[in-house]
């Protein structure tokens, strides 16, 4: 009976932070997307602008340059544009998590040093922060679709659930590069470059079924690719989502979040000493 009891709680313990933490985690979330901005010009409408300003960028590079074209464009429909929009929207959702993950605890020594303080939630104030700017920009892609295509199909509304096992990644790398980044300080200057060898080496801004067997087998293997497919199968095509494929997809990012739930309990005993 004990260890069902000690099983059923490590399994609800990553999650602690929608149950007994969820106050601080609100709060940290809270205060993660309205301090980003402080003392910006215009606030919160970065969180829109920043990713509209990519988008025109890489519109121009692979759109009117390289004349990039996804098979599923036909006349009338979504164009590049939008489809792009997707790529990057999901793209950022994820490289938010790489990126900030590192800097989780040695960004904030004060909260190691405070013996009650639960450094486990510390990666969902990220990824709901991550969260709400992504959603920003799917209504930005809304408002967009609405003007030039009219209402957009029904299935977009499976968006956010299409991402949750991207979600689930997001959380595991947060544990892992949390606790990688107080021992290896180097690993958030790889990140970034690892963060833009995602963005290339996915479904984002090429077509992969144009590529080569040999390349697209690469640019499968990169966890990004088939969220970003699924996302523009909802949001543009309005195609159901390939439910087999998110379940196994689900599967694998609980296994990996739970994996790296355990290296950070592990491993958190040291980061006093460290910092």
């Amino acid at each position: 009976m004990s260890g069902t009891v000690g099983l059923g709680r490590f399994l609800a313990e990553p999650f602690s932070a929608f149950g007994r933490h969820w106050s601080l985690t609100r709060e940290l979330t809270k205060r993660d997307v309205l301090g980003r901005y402080r003392g910006a010009s215009f606030g919160l409408l970065w969180s829109v602008l920043s990713p509209f300003l990519m988008l025109l960028v890489y519109t121009m590079a692979f759109g009117s340059i390289f004349k990039s074209r996804w098979a599923q464009q036909v006349e009338g429909g979504p164009d590049y544009t939008l489809i792009l929009f997707v790529g990057l929207i999901v793209h950022g959702f994820f490289t938010e998590c790489l990126t900030r993950a590192p800097l989780l605890i040695v960004g904030n020594p004060t909260y190691v040093k405070r013996v009650v303080f639960p450094l486990e939630v510390l990666p969902w104030p990220m990824l709901l922060s991550a969260f709400f700017h992504m959603l920003m920009n799917v209504v930005v892609l809304l408002v967009i679709f609405l003007v030039r295509f009219g209402v957009p199909p029904w299935t977009v509304v499976l968006f956010p659930l299409v991402l949750l096992p991207l979600a689930l990644v997001g959380a595991g790398i947060g544990w892992l590069f949390a606790s990688l980044g107080v021992y290896l300080r180097d690993i958030s200057q790889i990140t970034g470059v690892l963060s833009t060898a995602m963005l290339f080496l996915s479904s984002a801004v090429v077509p992969v079924e144009t590529l080569s067997p040999h390349y697209q087998f690469i640019f499968r293997l990169n966890p990004l690719s088939f969220i970003i497919d699924e996302a523009r199968k909802v949001a543009l095509w309005g195609q159901l989502p390939d439910w087999s494929g998110l379940g196994l997809y689900l599967l694998g990012a609980l296994m990996f979040c739970y994996l790296s739930y355990a290296w950070f309990r592990a491993t958190r005993s040291g980061f006093a000493d460290v910092l």
